[in-house]
C-alpha cells in the first residue's frame, strides 16, 4: 500500500476542528470555511461520497454570545451549542448553495451508534443523500450528549465521531484536519528535534505513548491521543485515515497521493 491508492478513494469522511474553522477570537474564517466548501463540492462533482464532520457549534455559539471562554458547566455547553449549530448550518448553507450543491445536517450521539435499529436507519439516511447528490455536515447533538450524562453517552470528540461514521458507510478514508500536522515522535512545541511519522501500518502502545500531547489551542478540544483511537477506529472497519494541518489545498494534496500528514493504512485496497 502506498499513498498513490489514496488516488482511488470513493467515500470520504472528512473532519475539522474547531480551530481550523475559526479565528483566534472565535468568529468563523469564512474564506477558509468557503474555500474548503469548494473543495468538498468539486469532490462530489467528481462522484465521490463525501461527509463533513464539522466541529464548531460551541465555539460559534459562545462567540455569537459574547462570552470570550470555554463553557463551565453541562448547561452552558448544551446551549452555547444549541445557538451555535443553528449558525453553522446557516453559514454551510449558504456556501454550499453557491456551487449549486444541497448540504444536509445529521446530529448524532453515541447511543444512535450501539443500538441496532437506530444505527440502521442512520446508515439509510447517509446513503440516501448520497443518493440525492446531497452533502451530510455531521456533529455531535452537544445538546443531550455529555460525558457527564450516563442516559446519552459521548462520542468524547469529532475526531472519534469521524472514524466512526466512517465505520457506519463503510468508508474508504477517514481524514482529520486541525491544527496539528501529524503524528510526531515527540512534542514538536517542546522538541525541535522530533520528526514527522509519515507512514503507519500499526498503533501500538508506543506509538500511543507518542500522542499523549494535548491540543493547544482555546477552541479545540482533541489531542493526539484521541486522533490515534480515531484512526484504530477507521482502520479496524477497512478505512484507511489521514491527519494533517488545516491548509489552503490539503484535502487536494491528501487525494492527489502527495506525502503530507499521516497516513494510517488498513491493508484493504480501494475498489
Amino acid at each position: 500500500m502506498t499513498r498513490e491508492d489514496l488516488k482511488n478513494k470513493k467515500r470520504i469522511v472528512i473532519k475539522v476542528g474547531s480551530s481550523s474553522i475559526t479565528h483566534e477570537n472565535g468568529d468563523l474564517n469564512l474564506s477558509r470555511i468557503e474555500r474548503l466548501v469548494r473543495v468538498l463540492c468539486d469532490l462530489r462533482s467528481q462522484g465521490k461520497d463525501v461527509v463533513l464532520v464539522s466541529s464548531g457549534a460551541i465555539a460559534c455559539g459562545r462567540r455569537a454570545l459574547h462570552i470570550g471562554r470555554r463553557p463551565e458547566t453541562i448547561a452552558e455547553k448544551q446551549a452555547f451549542a444549541a445557538v451555535g449549530q443553528a449558525r453553522l448550518m446557516m453559514v454551510y448553507q449558504r456556501l454550499f448553495s453557491e456551487y449549486n450543491t444541497v448540504a444536509s445536517q445529521i446530529l448524532l450521539t453515541k447511543n444512535i451508534m450501539m443500538e441496532k435499529r437506530s444505527r440502521q436507519n442512520a446508515r439509510n439516511t447517509f446513503l440516501e443523500l448520497f443518493e440525492l447528490d446531497c452533502i451530510p455536515i455531521v456533529n455531535e447533538n452537544d445538546t443531550i450528549s455529555t460525558h457527564e450524562l450516563e442516559e446519552v453517552e459521548s462520542f468524547g470528540d469529532n475526531d472519534q465521531l469521524a472514524s466512526t461514521v466512517g465505520a457506519l458507510i463503510n468508508a474508504d478514508l477517514v481524514i482529520l484536519l486541525s491544527d496539528i500536522e501529524g503524528l510526531y515522535t515527540d512534542n514538536p512545541k517542546t522538541n525541535p528535534d522530533a520528526k514527522l511519522i509519515q507512514y503507519v501500518t500499526k498503533i501500538d502502545s508506543s506509538l500511543m505513548e507518542m500522542g499523549k500531547s494535548e491540543s493547544g489551542s482555546n477552541v479545540g478540544t482533541g489531542g493526539m491521543s484521541a486522533k490515534l483511537v480515531a484512526a484504530q477506529i477507521a482502520m479496524d472497519a477497512g478505512a484507511d485515515l489521514v491527519i494533517a494541518k488545516f491548509e489552503d489545498g490539503i484535502v487536494t494534496k491528501i487525494l492527489q497521493g502527495e506525502p503530507t500528514g499521516t497516513y494510517f493504512t488498513s491493508g484493504k485496497e480501494s475498489v
